[in-house]
C-alpha cells in the first residue's frame, strides 16, 4: 500500500481512528509532517486539532539517524542503542539537545501565536505523524502528555514498521496504524508526493 499524499493518507488513518470510537478525542499532530495527515483525522472525528512540538535529535554527520527526541517542557527521550552504536559521547549528545531546543521553541512560538496549547485533561489524546521509523519523537510526545492527564493517549500513524509499533505499544494506550509494511525502509518511500510541509502551511491548517 502506497499513498497518493498526507492527505490521503490521513483520510485512510481518520477512517480507522473512527471506527475505534475514541471518547472526546483531541489530536495533537507532531509538525510539520504530521499536521496534513492530522488535520483529515480531526475533519473526520470532528474534533480539536493541535500541534504538540517535538524535535528528533539526529547523530552528528547522519541527522536522520535518531538517537533520541526532545519534547514541549524539556522532556528528552534516548535511544541508546544508536547512542552506542554511532558512540555518541555525552558532550556531543548535549550540543544536539541545545541546538534542538532552540529550533523547537521556534517552532512554539510560530505555530501557536500566542495561544496556549490545547488541554487534554481527561480527554483522548491522539498524536498523529506521517509515519514512524524508530518513533523516537512519538515516545517523546507520549511522554510530554503523560504530565498533562489525559484519560488515554493514543498514537496513529499511517505507516510504520512492526518494532517500532511493538515499541510503542509499550508506552502508549494504543496504536493505530493503516500498513505496517514488512519491508519498511523509510517513511517517505511510502508515499508519491513526501514533499516538505511548511511553517505556512501548518499555520493554515491549525486555523482552519
Amino acid at each position: 500500500m502506497r499513498f497518493v499524499d498526507r492527505s490521503e493518507a490521513g483520510e485512510a488513518l481518520g477512517s480507522a481512528v473512527a471506527e475505534l470510537g475514541p471518547a472526546d478525542p483531541l489530536v495533537l499532530a507532531l509538525p510539520r509532517g504530521g499536521v496534513p495527515v492530522a488535520a483529515e483525522v480531526a475533519r473526520t472525528l470532528d474534533c480539536d486539532l493541535d500541534v504538540l512540538v517535538v524535535r528528533k535529535l539526529g547523530v552528528p554527520h547522519h541527522p536522520e539517524l535518531a538517537m533520541g527526541a526532545l519534547g514541549e517542557g524539556g522532556v528528552i527521550v534516548r535511544n541508546d542503542e544508536v547512542i552506542s552504536m554511532a558512540s555518541i559521547g555525552p558532550a556531543d549528545f548535549d550540543r544536539v539537545v541545545e541546538r534542538e531546543e532552540g529550533e523547537l521553541q521556534r517552532r512554539v512560538t510560530e505555530y501557536r501565536q500566542g495561544k496556549s496549547p490545547a488541554d487534554p485533561r481527561g480527554r483522548t489524546a491522539i498524536i498523529v505523524d506521517d509515519g514512524l521509523a524508530t518513533g523516537s519523537t512519538a515516545r517523546a510526545a507520549v511522554t510530554v502528555l503523560r504530565g498533562r492527564s489525559p484519560s488515554s493517549i493514543w498514537v496513529a500513524v499511517p505507516v510504520a514498521p512492526g518494532d517500532t509499533i511493538r515499541l510503542l505499544e509499550e508506552e502508549a494506550d494504543r496504536v493505530v496504524v493503516v500498513h505496517q509494511p514488512r519491508f519498511f525502509g523509510a517513511v517517505g518511500a511510502w508515499y508519491d508526493d513526501f514533499s516538505q510541509t511548511t511553517d505556512a502551511e501548518v499555520r493554515e491548517l491549525l486555523s482552519g
